[in-house]
């Protein structure tokens, strides 16, 4: 692996941390490797991050989507139901599969980390909370059915989830589904559903 020398001390050590991590497992590799592989050595992991512990979650807290999707919601959203959910769906789908195998770690190390499932459920909570919000909104401008809108919210984000844990970006499970044709398709059935 080979991580870019144009990057900071800490992105190289979180994204050698990744890396390794996904490939060997949270038990299988040592701060050292880390270390190692980040061109730097395991001095500056501990006095940077503590643990290596530490430097997953914070490489957690660095890549996971919640910033983007902040940003998004707070500058991209034209407040057209359609339109907006593909922006969501899509932008999702491009975060959650860039940060594949952060998202692969997530899953299997999430029991064995004392504090870390709390920490890595932070993300979805608040993607939940920030969609809620925007179902809320779209039913007060009269631009959504009147419903709980954290039942909707939680219904799409499932729907996206579950998109991604299928891997439909491989085309490997469906083959005759592309990713894109199912965002399409789920975001029009919402759509259908959630206009008034």
């Amino acid at each position: 692996m080979s991580i870019s020398t144009h990057l900071g001390s800490d992105e190289k050590l979180l994204l050698a941390a990744i890396d390794l991590i996904s490939d060997k497992g949270y038990n299988g590799v040592t701060t050292q490797e880390i270390a190692a592989a980040a061109g730097l050595s395991e001095k500056t992991l501990f006095r940077r991050f503590g643990s290596k512990q530490n430097l997953l979650e914070a490489a957690f807290d660095r890549f996971h989507y919640t910033e983007e999707m902040k940003k998004l919601f707070a500058d991209r959203l034209v407040w057209d139901l359609h339109t907006d959910l593909l922006l969501i769906s899509r932008t999702y789908h491009q975060i959650m599969n860039r940060n594949r195998k952060m998202i692969t770690i997530s899953i299997k190390e999430e029991g064995s980390l004392p504090g870390f499932r709390e920490r890595i459920q932070q993300h979805p909570r608040q993607f939940m909370q920030i969609l809620t919000d925007y179902f809320q909104k779209m039913s007060d401008k009269g631009k959504l059915i009147r419903n709980n809108p954290e039942i909707q919210a939680l219904s799409f984000m499932m729907t996206c989830f579950g998109a991604f844990l299928n891997n439909l970006d491989s085309e490997e499970n469906f083959p005759s589904v592309t990713l894109d044709a199912f965002i399409e398709e789920s975001v029009q059935i919402y759509t259908r559903a959630l206009t008034p």
